[in-house]
């Protein structure tokens, strides 16, 4: 390919992104390589590209219908059930939670495709001059996604800075993609900030690291996955780090970590998606939109809800479950955890739904609803407290990493090796702090559910199914499931322009 198509690509992406200064100069066949990169440095903003890699995180994380719709739907978490006329969406929730969604759900193809323009942005971002952070930065934020891709899809399509854009990218699949992230985050940790949380910085890369060692072994066998000594000694070594730096530890107010001024109150966060309250934001929003029911404050969607078996996994006194929030409680009446039963508004006045029945959400809740009652069934969810000043752009940072799941990663690695006596009390400290008993003994079904309690909404479950072997079996309107259904398919339209690409089994 000749140097001016190579430099053309180059410039596409840079005005694609909006980075560049006044590009006034003609490119011409007699340019030199050495001229060409020496004009891309001079006319690149990577400050702006690399924001844009921040950016590119917002839809496929952030949105009800991307990887939390595949990570939460999939699980015992979260229903999306029809109601009626509403929410039917030709199928695309039931055949999340039934375990039947095909090869073309075309919001498993929308994050898969999204996630990998964040691959491509931050590669992008390697191929001109930048400083020790940025490139740092840029290589976590590629990390991080491709992760998500390996838990997914198995297979993550990939370009080293420079590679000939005309051809198809190679692909790396299982354990050689999860080499590949530990290798980069290992390498990087050095040149990252330490902080904030809003920014990839020394801990968040830690965090990683014990995400893809401790589903290492689940990645290379989801069917019978392992835990090798060596991989859980480091989930433990890492942990330590982040725990013994003293700078975080478990917050007072459990919800403090999801609220609009989270970036300020939570002690916990570790790595977020920052949301700028009123002017710049993901969907955030949507984490209580979803779940909300019209005539409640605000008007919300009255869609997703949580199935009885999952919300009776909670003591009767668990303040994860149920507490009121300052600043939204007592302008809506709205409580943050779970909304069962008769709700209020703000005044203590009863509310009723559309039909004039009482406003009173059931435990059962079914995945087609019909008859009188098909708007208040199911248990609704409020992780994130609603911000009411900001209105659609709303501040509550996303979490990404926080403590409590470092915690909990360093409790399983040891329980997996043999220390039961320390994971107990490692998560015993936990529910101490968030004001419940602590248990007797922990065995693997009881952490199980404890993650669940923690860090339920928040997109984990689907990975920590399948990492305990429990994602295959059965739950409200979901039969056991076959080994397919551990990986998503790869799309056919990616399949179709990258013959290095196979479909998964059972596709």
């Amino acid at each position: 390919m000749k140097l001016i198509t190579k430099c053309s690509l180059l410039l596409g992406l840079v005005l694609t992104f909006s980075a560049c200064t006044d590009l006034e100069e003609t490119l011409n066949e007699d340019l030199t390589r050495q001229e060409a990169e020496a004009f891309l440095n001079a006319n690149t903003d990577v400050g702006a590209l690399l924001q844009s890699a921040y950016d590119g995180l917002r839809l496929p994380y952030m949105d009800q219908s991307r990887f939390w719709a595949a990570q939460e739907h999939t699980s015992d978490e979260v229903i999306g059930p029809t109601r009626g006329p509403d929410w039917d969406d030709n199928g695309i929730w039931r055949v999340l939670h039934d375990h039947t969604w095909g090869a073309d759900h075309s919001f498993l193809e929308s994050t898969f495709n999204e996630l990998l323009q964040v691959v491509f942005t931050t590669t992008n971002i390697l191929t001109f001059e930048t400083t020790p952070s940025e490139a740092a930065q840029a290589r976590f934020l590629r990390a991080f996604v491709m992760l998500s891709l390996v838990d997914g899809w198995g297979q993550v399509p990939f370009r080293q800075p420079g590679d000939n854009l005309l051809e198809p990218p190679t692909v790396l699949s299982g354990g050689e993609a999860v080499d590949f992230i530990i290798s980069e985050a290992q390498d990087i940790i050095s040149d990252l900030p330490e902080g904030p949380a809003t920014v990839a910085n020394k801990d968040a890369a830690r965090a990683l690291l014990m995400k893809a060692y401790l589903n290492k072994g689940a990645f290379a066998n989801r069917e019978n996955p392992t835990f090798d000594a060596g991989d859980m000694n480091q989930v433990i070594s890492l942990a330590d780090e982040i725990i013994n730096s003293g700078k975080y530890s478990l917050a007072e107010n459990y919800f403090d970590n999801f609220a609009p001024n989270n970036d300020v109150v939570s002690t916990e966060n570790i790595f977020t998606g920052e949301n700028i309250g009123g002017s710049n934001s993901g969907n955030v929003r949507s984490r209580w939109f979803c779940t909300l029911h019209y005539n409640q404050n605000p008007s919300g969607w009255n869609g997703f809800t949580t199935i009885a078996d999952f919300y009776n996994k909670f003591d009767e006194n668990d303040p994860r479950a149920e507490m009121d929030y300052e600043g939204m409680t007592n302008i809506s009446g709205i409580n943050a955890g779970f909304l069962v039963g008769q709700q209020f508004d703000a005044d203590g006045n009863a509310l009723e739904d559309r039909r004039g029945n009482a406003l009173a959400f059931t435990e059962d809740v079914s995945l087609v609803e019909t008859g009188n009652d098909l708007e208040i069934t199911g248990v609704r969810v409020i992780k994130y407290p609603i911000d009411y000043v900001n209105g659609d752009n709303a501040d509550n940072d996303y979490v990404f990493y926080r403590l409590a799941d470092v915690m909990l990663m360093k409790a399983e690695a040891l329980l997996r090796t043999g220390d039961a006596g320390q994971a107990l009390d490692i998560v015993n400290e936990i529910r101490t702090t968030r004001g419940v008993e602590p248990f007797a003994e922990l065995t693997l079904d009881n952490l199980l559910d404890e993650r669940g309690r923690e860090l339920y909404w928040e997109g984990h479950r689907r990975q920590d199914l399948i990492r305990f072997g429990e994602f295959l079996g059965t739950w409200n309107e979901k039969p056991a499931s076959g080994p397919e259904r551990l990986l998503f398919a790869i799309p056919p339209t990616a399949l179709a322009v990258n013959p290095n690409l196979t479909q998964n089994p059972g596709y």
